[in-house]
């Protein structure tokens, strides 16, 4: 599973990949994490927002950074 997470690398982008690493290892999913900075790139997902989630290359949240267990529910 593909992860990446969009943002500028605030404070808020750490917390949404660490806390979807969290869910992941929970879940027992290998995934690869990435982190996307570019505004260009950001845009180019629709995402008007940040943070934003993108698994697989489907955005699955945008402009919040959800708890740990509702992480869970969107990556199984």
């Amino acid at each position: 599973m593909n992860i990446k997470v969009l943002g500028s690398g605030c404070t808020n982008c750490h917390t949404l990949e660490q806390r979807a690493v969290a869910a992941a290892d929970l879940l027992g999913l290998d995934v690869v994490v990435e982190k996307v900075t570019d505004y260009g790139e950001i845009a180019s997902y629709g995402v008007m927002s940040t943070p934003a989630l993108v698994v697989d290359d489907q955005v699955v949240l945008a402009g919040r950074v959800p708890t740990v267990a509702e992480l869970q529910k969107m990556l199984a």
